[in-house]
């Protein structure tokens, strides 16, 4: 399963990507912003994006907003990985069409398990 890393500290790209590893994901790829991702989006394939919400260029909604409008994009299953952790802000990230959530800080068995959630693993 190849997954897009999308953040657009680089530490918490790397943070990211090494709890993934740490659980079995080793083909992840990544991107800077929401544009970024929607150009990987584009050229390659990709079961799962793993994303901020708060980035310059287009957040983690807009980028959800984008993929869901995409007939092409549509289909893949994004968690949301923030600080932002109210109630409302959580459903109008659900309603926008993300799949699950993370809250930071966070420890690999949670992404484990809340990946688990949205593939059926």
């Amino acid at each position: 399963m190849r997954l897009l890393v999308v953040d657009d500290s680089s530490t918490m790209r790397r943070i990211v990507k090494n709890s993934l590893k740490s659980v079995g994901y080793d083909n992840v790829v990544e991107a800077e912003n929401g544009e970024g991702a929607l150009a990987r989006l584009q050229a390659e394939k990709v079961d799962l994006v793993v994303t901020d919400w708060n980035m310059p260029v287009m957040n983690g909604l807009e980028l959800v907003a984008a993929m869901r409008s995409s007939p092409a994009l549509k289909e893949i299953p994004v968690l949301m990985v923030t600080t932002v952790a109210e109630k409302e802000e959580i459903l109008k990230a659900m309603q926008a069409g993300v799949n699950n959530y993370v809250v930071k800080p966070f420890d690999a068995a949670t992404l484990k398990k809340k990946i688990d959630q949205i593939v059926g693993g």
